[in-house]
């Protein structure tokens, strides 16, 4: 039997992003993507910061030319008549935060070098790509760009 510590911080933990993008909350990315103790406050805030840095980038273009519109942040870009309000911030959270928990899982792969242990993370990896994908329809939904899937035959 093993005992794994549940937790992480009980102190609000906040990640300050670029101006134009949301600050990021430690705690909320946990309990959305159901981190348990295991993955410890530090490692969590790297794989933050990590998928910060690239939705960042993946926005660039987007975000100067919003700016270049006068929106000073993504919350106050309108979102489309068909949207909630919120949208665009509900799908930067969303971005960010598959790709963070991509990168943990992983990461992660490398605990149990037991036969076991690498039949559990064959199956994550189907979970990170997911994850990946998940992240770039965020991004092209904010970008309004189409979506493609595109598979090997």
């Amino acid at each position: 039997m093993s005992l794994i510590a549940a937790g992480g911080t009980t102190e609000p933990v906040i990640i300050t992003n670029a101006a134009f993008f949301p600050d990021l909350n430690l705690q909320e990315f946990r309990d959305s993507m159901r981190l348990d103790g295991t993955v410890t406050d530090d490692r969590a805030k790297h794989a933050l910061e990590a998928a910060m840095f690239d939705a960042n980038r993946s926005l660039a273009e987007y975000m100067k030319a919003q700016k270049d519109l006068g929106f000073d942040a993504l919350e106050n870009v309108p979102d489309t008549d068909w949207q909630p309000s919120g949208t665009n911030v509900r799908l930067y959270l969303r971005a960010v935060w598959c790709l963070a928990k991509a990168n943990l899982i992983e990461r992660y792969r490398d605990y149990d070098a037991t036969g076991n242990g690498h039949d559990q993370a064959d199956a994550m990896d189907i979970t990170g790509d997911d994850l990946r994908r998940d992240a770039a329809w965020a991004l092209s939904d904010i970008r309004g760009a189409n979506r493609t899937t595109v598979e090997l035959i």
